[in-house]
């Protein structure tokens, strides 16, 4: 059996890393330790962290601020674990999880892996539509979660990740700290020579953010991080990356689209909102089916509007400095 050294970088977020531990009590696979690494937080959890000392085995550390991916390190370093997992902090863990990394490392041998999201049935209805948005095919979430994505081979993400001992003492660790620090990284270990795998029923309840104004800020990041990653590894923004920017753009283009069709009579405005109408209804219809809920279908055609232009948004400003101010 091995070994796991849960991994969990905590800024300002006390209240989340209770709900957090709370979950990790109730594993059915019991061999791991916990590892809590407070990054220069002035609203910090060491009391809440002890309070598991007799549930868990839990160790707290301290340190000034560098970002999660440095925190990362951080506690790869002090990790006595064979295997590493990485949590945020806004995770809930399904009693499974543990015993299904086991089952399927032991059956396909990954170096490194990573599993869903998913919305918990207590999540409020924005909550939940934010996690269709993140996980549907009609978004960027067809991009993500799949053994075989259309942006090329399954990277894992810093919310759901681990990774082998061995994988960390030839790789090394996070070289940049944040702004798509978790895809870089797995580029680099694929790179590598190491296995890269999803595990589909180690999926975690991704609270992530619980408005549409925090989710936009939080996609608007998203966007200028897959620039950034291709600072490092130009052939790695593909085609479906721009998808966000093309829809944002085609979005706002709906206005010249109406003065061609004034002008000329050509119906090109028309034709325009024929497909942005039949893209809502696709959302809308899957979203209630997936959800069993007809307002969480309609809160989810405003979360992949959130989600698709927040990303484009943050794309093109960085593309821009990128291409044009570098």
């Amino acid at each position: 059996m091995r070994k796991y050294s849960i991994i969990i970088p905590l800024y300002n977020r006390p209240d989340e890393i209770r709900e957090l531990l709370e979950s990790l009590t109730k594993q059915t696979y019991t061999n791991f330790e916990v590892l809590v690494i407070e990054d220069g937080s002035k609203n910090d959890a060491k009391e809440i962290v002890a309070s598991f000392a007799d549930r868990l085995e839990v160790r707290y550390f301290f340190k000034e601020n560098s970002g999660q991916g440095f925190t990362r390190n951080f506690g790869f370093e002090h990790a006595t674990g064979d295997y590493f997992i990485i949590f945020d902090s806004d995770c809930i863990i399904p009693t499974h999880y543990l015993a299904a990394v086991e089952k399927d490392l032991n059956a396909y041998g990954y170096d490194l892996y990573g599993g869903p999201d998913a919305a918990s049935p207590d999540f409020n209805q924005v909550q939940k539509a934010i996690s269709y948005a993140m996980t549907s095919p009609f978004s960027t979430g067809g991009i993500r979660g799949k053994k075989k994505t259309l942006g090329g081979k399954f990277h894992p993400r810093s919310f759901n990740m681990g990774l082998s001992r061995k994988v960390y003492e030839k790789v090394g660790g996070f070289i940049i700290t944040r702004m798509g620090e978790d895809i870089e990284f797995s580029i680099r270990i694929i790179r590598a020579g190491f296995q890269s795998g999803l595990i589909p029923d180690a999926y975690v309840y991704h609270k992530r953010r619980s408005t549409f104004g925090q989710f936009f800020k939080q996609l608007h990041f998203f966007g200028r991080a897959r620039i950034n990653i291709s600072r490092f590894f130009p052939e790695e923004l593909k085609l479906v990356h721009w998808f966000p920017a093309l829809f944002f753009l085609f979005c706002c283009s709906l206005v010249l689209w109406l003065v061609v069709q004034l002008l000329t009579g050509w119906p090109l405005f028309t034709l325009a909102c024929l497909i942005l109408l039949l893209y809502i209804g696709l959302i809308f219809l899957h979203a209630t089916v997936q959800t069993h809920s007809i307002w969480i279908g309609l809160l989810s055609i405003r979360a992949v509007f959130t989600q698709l232009s927040g990303y484009g948004i943050g794309f093109l400003t960085e593309g821009w400095r990128k291409w044009f101010k570098s």
